[in-house]
């Protein structure tokens, strides 16, 4: 499936949720979607958990 299609399956269901449930649903559907693509990129192996928790590059503490 492309990236195309599965935007516009994520879109519409985001409307019927924010247009039949209101903004609450709106938001939940929102949320839980973006948990479920990245539990799909850490189970594709495209994200690590190491990913989340490491510095960025370069940057040290310069008070030492």
């Amino acid at each position: 499936m492309s990236m195309a299609v599965a935007g516009l399956l994520a879109g519409m269901a985001l409307g019927f949720a924010g247009y039949f449930g209101g903004f609450g649903a709106f938001i939940l559907v929102a949320a839980l979607g973006a948990i479920g693509f990245v539990a799909g990129r850490f189970l594709d192996g495209d994200l690590e958990a190491g990913e989340f928790f490491r510095q960025r590059g370069g940057y040290r503490d310069r008070r030492r």
